[in-house]
């Protein structure tokens, strides 16, 4: 291998721990309240993508093509692999002990990945000036001094951390609140937003109809996140299947299929702080899906009557296959068919 291969697998394998990395910011922030904390988080997860994207013109100004995440990933895989389990989302992280202890977790695992990206740099700064390329050292160097100050404020902010589940479990002084989270925010935000989208396409038809549908399905995750926040703090008489707790695992997976995906992430966090039984569990992880757009759940055969109407084959085909997996309304299944019939017809 000569001096510049070797640096691109360095270079990649940095690439690859940055975009580890912005995934479990994402998750953290998602999980944090808003403060000073999270103000940190948002800030690196801006300098973070920012490092990311250094790196990879680096790269390509080395004559690097190929696919960045793939090649890298598997270097950094069994260093990173905390990281990217914890970066699969704010879903995992609403489970288990108190909230003042999972930020306490937080804190430390990324207090060990910026040890890690520490360790990254200083070795790409060192071998690129032993080969006489300056611009490489220069950039590793800088993204080294961000992470260093990273890991500082982190230090610092661990004993606060700490200060906080002191209070929380052994006083009986909570001061997390799940409705203040970085996840509740944005299913507030996305909620408005898919309001507003859905005001917009009463008032239009045709074309302009079609388009904001399709707009309206990119929205991704807002039931999911907003039954998980709901979940968190719901009681047995939040839930949509009546008499939860005296319901055997058979008599709850039978009732599963005719939950909305906001009922479902209500009763996904609830029998997790509960009786946590597997086999609920895996029949609500099958049933977990991205409704055809934003609100379907809530809708009756009619309204999505009238939305396949305007709509294209693709909406039609994930409508079917929604229903098909869910509620399995015979209105909504003939009219997804006949849409599918009109459009191969054409």
């Amino acid at each position: 291998m000569n001096s510049t291969a070797k640096l691109i697998q360095y270079l990649t394998e940095a690439h690859a721990t940055e975009h580890a990395l912005t995934r479990t910011l994402q998750a953290h922030i998602a999980m944090t309240p808003r403060g000073s904390y999270r103000t940190d988080l948002e800030r690196h997860l801006r300098e973070t993508r920012s490092h990311a994207t250094s790196l990879q013109r680096r790269l390509q100004e080395l004559g690097q093509r190929r696919s960045l995440i793939g090649i890298g990933a598997g270097a950094v895989q069994s260093l990173l692999g905390q990281a990217v389990a914890l970066g699969k989302g704010p879903i995992d992280l609403l489970r288990g002990a108190s909230g003042e202890e999972k930020l306490l977790k937080n804190a430390k695992d990324e207090s060990a990945t910026e040890a890690l990206e520490i360790a990254t740099y200083r070795a790409l700064e060192h071998f690129a000036r032993h080969i006489g390329d300056e611009q490489t050292a220069k950039l590793a160097a800088s993204i080294r001094e961000d992470e260093e100050r990273m890991l500082t404020v982190l230090q610092e902010r661990i004993t606060s951390l700490v200060d906080d589940v002191v209070r929380s479990e052994l006083k009986g002084e909570p001061l997390y609140h799940a409705s203040k989270t970085g996840a509740a925010e944005a299913v507030r935000h996305a909620g408005e937003k898919v309001d507003e989208t859905a005001k917009g396409a009463a008032q239009k038809a045709g074309s302009q109809a079609r388009s904001t549908a399709r707009q309206a399905r990119k929205v991704p995750g807002v039931a999911h996140a907003k039954g998980e926040v709901k979940g968190a703090v719901a009681s047995e008489q939040d839930l949509a299947i009546a008499n939860y707790d005296s319901l055997s695992v058979d008599q709850v997976a039978g009732r599963l299929s005719e939950l909305s995906q906001v009922d479902l992430g209500k009763v996904d966090a609830y029998e997790r702080r509960h009786q946590n039984r597997s086999t609920v569990l895996r029949r609500i992880d099958s049933l977990r899906n991205d409704e055809p757009w934003p609100g379907y759940d809530e809708q009756t055969v009619e309204e999505i009557r009238k939305a396949l109407a305007r709509g294209d084959a693709q909406q039609s085909r994930e409508v079917r296959e929604y229903e098909r997996r869910h509620k399995e309304r015979e209105g909504v299944l003939q009219t997804a068919e006949r849409a599918l019939a009109g459009n191969s017809d054409g």
